[in-house]
């Protein structure tokens, strides 16, 4: 069997960008506007801030206007709620992140749900998690997304198709399963008290990993030609003394029976800062009066069936 097609993220990510881009351009030639991306983070976790960096520099490649708010990790509930509430009221700042996870004194749900919905650009927000969950308009959260969008540039059609997501965060895999399900997919979801996980995932023709369990995927628990999405994203010590990254998916040897196959890094993470920026830019369409659609918009269905 020939090796599987590597769904080069980085390439699909930067093309999108460029699209942003185009976008913001012409917001600001009609409208005088520039969308504004918050970007709230506290405690001094090295990995956080490396994501927030990698999202601060896009937004700016971008046109759009990026702020982060570095907090110390003892920052109280009330006073990050404060922040939010002052952001929420800014006309300037379209799209509102606050950078998981938090410190545990902090109530994550509250902070969530302290964002306004037409600023909540990760799609946390209980509103628009309902939103999601009955086919309506609002922020899809960025790693679905993402992955939904890569998934559409080697499938012609999902409909019909059997799609594992292991993993059921609200972060990655149950909105992901709830976009599967609006592509009219036969979706099951996996989770740490799953049995027989092989055979669940020799099943599937998309299979979508979001564990953290390094290579838990081997090759011969995969379907020959089935599209294979690791979201997986696990720090691990190189022979070299350096840390590097892995996901949940024995590469090399999946590749081998996948028909196509995300590489980490490389793959899904890109699309992920993508799709940020692709719902702080339907934000700002949103908050000025305009259709707020975007070139990365993914429709979702409610099947009733």
């Amino acid at each position: 069997m020939t090796a599987a097609k590597i769904i080069d993220g980085q390439a699909i990510a930067a093309r999108n960008r460029e699209d942003i881009a185009r976008e913001v351009a012409e917001m600001f030639n009609r409208d005088g506007v520039v969308p504004g991306l918050a970007v709230i983070l506290l405690g001094d976790d090295p990995a956080s801030h490396v994501y927030v960096r990698s999202k601060r520099k896009f937004a700016k490649d971008v046109g759009m206007k990026s702020v982060v708010h570095l907090l110390p990790a003892e920052t109280s509930e009330a006073e990050l709620l404060r922040l939010i509430d002052q952001l929420n009221n800014d006309p300037e700042i379209h799209g509102i992140l606050v950078q998981l996870p938090l410190p545990g004194h902090i109530d994550k749900n509250a902070v969530i749900n302290a964002i306004d919905p037409e600023k909540d650009v990760d799609g946390f927000h209980v509103e628009n998690v309902g939103r999601l969950a009955t086919g309506q308009d609002g922020m899809t959260p960025c790693t679905p997304l993402g992955c939904m969008i890569l998934l559409r540039t080697c499938l012609d059609d999902l409909a019909g198709r059997k799609a594992l997501v292991i993993g059921h965060s609200n972060i990655v895999g149950k909105p992901m399963a709830r976009l599967l399900l609006g592509a009219f997919c036969t979706v099951t979801i996996a989770h740490v008290k799953t049995k027989n996980l092989d055979d669940e995932c020799r099943a599937a023709d998309i299979l979508i990993t979001a564990a953290g369990q390094p290579n838990l995927v081997k090759g011969d628990w995969v379907k020959p030609g089935a599209v294979v999405i690791d979201v997986g994203i696990t720090r691990i010590n190189l022979p070299d003394g350096k840390i590097g990254i892995t996901g949940d998916v024995d590469f090399d040897a999946v590749k081998q029976v996948a028909g196509h196959i995300t590489p980490v890094p490389g793959g899904v993470g890109p699309m992920t800062i993508a799709c940020l920026l692709a719902n702080t830019l339907k934000a700002a369409k949103g908050l000025i009066g305009h259709a707020a659609a975007s070139t990365l918009d993914v429709e979702v269905d409610h099947p009733t069936v």
